[in-house]
């Protein structure tokens, strides 16, 4: 979820599972004989796909929680280009109570908060690394995670958390983050997953406004680049799936970076499962948030895979830039940044004018120049025109071995200029000739 979102699905099949409170499908699982951890064999709570498509999800109230299952199964493995994920038969989810998570969050307090939306809050919690029971903080054996409370009054919030846990509950993937589990008691509904010490991309990208004190550090080139390749091998992982997921709401605050800045799609609700039985698109009522989504899906609900493709276009600009995709404080001709950037995209000499002043021109030439034009196919308006994810994922490879790294600019001159100075009005980006 983030700011500036539109649309809404049914809410009435949600509303009445929630009001039926249906029966939890559970599963038995034994640990292995040789397992270190036999003593704590439990019951794993499963959510088959079926299940979970019929409104059949964890939902009575519920007292103690389980031990995470040690086994799963996989019915798909991904290509090259999806980086090695798999998809799950079953959810392979530990169920926590609303207790453990409130001690793992001390009370939800408000200095634990990191993070907050349309969905509810997020908080930081921490636990125990073998048996996830809660942790009394930073200390030997225990992990930090990332909780998400629903807010109790959202009815779509609560859709959103069943699709989280239907597709992200099965899908694994390195460059997708992982749910851990989830809690459903009374009307307190929360999700848990790996913690993202990082943040958001949206965090790290965008170049600060004049008037803010604090003065992000720009990403490097290099850094820039590998967040975009992680994050294009986990929309082409789920493209590649069986049922080709739409992941539909791709965009800069979506994509999480660990410790190390390795990038990670997150939040799934309103993730989709994509085309079957021959047909090109899905129909349905358009979510997501302006600025990325597609144009073909804004104007007549057809959702295509390569929707999620133009949405990774518009992210891509917002890299190479370190402009937001939509902002009304910018002079009026620059408020949508797909729109105004397009012809600097398409010219190679004007192409240095739009690149994130905060680089000071440390970047490759050819590099940027393949960029802007592997973005400029991401944006194409008819979706066939677009690139597979795949392709994107092999071309963004192709640019990262681009190895020798040139500090000459683009305009070819033999050092890197300093950054001209910008007026108050010019400050997000050059104004357009």
């Amino acid at each position: 979820m983030g700011n500036c979102c539109f649309g809404s699905d049914e809410v009435g099949p949600v509303k009445a599972m929630a009001q039926a409170h249906p029966q939890v499908a559970m599963a038995k699982r034994v640990m292995s004989a040789g397992s270190s951890n036999k003593n704590n064999a439990s019951a794993a709570v499963t959510v088959s796909p079926a299940a979970a498509a019929a409104g059949q999800m964890p939902g009575g109230p519920r007292s103690g929680g389980r031990s995470p299952a040690t086994t799963s199964t996989s019915s798909s493995t991904s290509g090259a280009a999806g980086g090695g994920g798999r998809i799950l038969e079953v959810a392979n989810l530990r169920v926590f109570t609303f207790a453990e998570l409130r001690a793992a969050t001390r009370n939800f307090k408000a200095d634990t908060v990191v993070g907050e939306g349309g969905f509810g809050r997020v908080y930081k919690g921490w636990v125990d690394e073998r048996t996830m029971s809660p942790g009394p903080g930073p200390a030997r054996n225990t992990m930090p995670v990332a909780v998400k409370k629903l807010n109790p009054e959202s009815l779509q919030g609560l859709r959103e958390w069943q699709t989280e846990v239907n597709f992200l509950g099965r899908l694994s993937h390195p460059n997708l983050v992982r749910l851990l589990g989830y809690c459903w008691e009374e009307k307190e509904l929360l999700l848990v997953y790996e913690y993202m010490g990082k943040g958001s991309l949206e965090k790290h990208l965008f170049r600060s406004e004049p008037s803010s004190r604090s003065k992000s550090q720009a990403l490097p080139w290099s850094l820039r680049l590998r967040i975009a390749m992680g994050a294009a091998r986990g929309l082409a992982f789920l493209h590649s799936s069986e049922k080709h997921v739409i992941y539909r709401d791709f965009k800069a605050s979506n994509i999480l970076l660990d410790e190390l800045f390795h990038a990670k799609l997150s939040d799934f609700g309103l993730a989709k499962d994509g085309p079957a039985g021959g047909s090109s698109h899905v129909t349905t009522r358009v979510m997501g948030t302006y600025g990325y989504a597609a144009p073909e899906y804004v104007a007549t609900g057809h959702l295509y895979v390569k929707s999620d493709v133009y949405g990774f276009g518009v992210v891509l600009v917002e890299i190479l830039t370190g402009l937001r995709a939509l902002d009304t404080d910018r002079p009026a001709a620059q408020h949508s940044l797909v729109d105004w950037a397009k012809p600097f995209l398409a010219d190679r000499k004007k192409l240095p004018r739009l690149i994130d002043p905060r680089l000071e021109g440390q970047y490759p030439s050819r590099a940027a120049q393949r960029a802007a034009q592997l973005a400029l196919r991401c944006l194409a308006a008819d979706h066939s025109n677009r690139p597979s994810m795949r392709e994107v994922v092999a071309v963004l490879e192709d640019i990262d071995s681009m190895s020798s790294f040139t500090r000459r600019p683009l305009d070819g001159s033999a050092s890197p200029r300093p950054p001209a100075a910008r007026s108050s009005i010019d400050w997000a980006g050059p104004r357009v000739s």
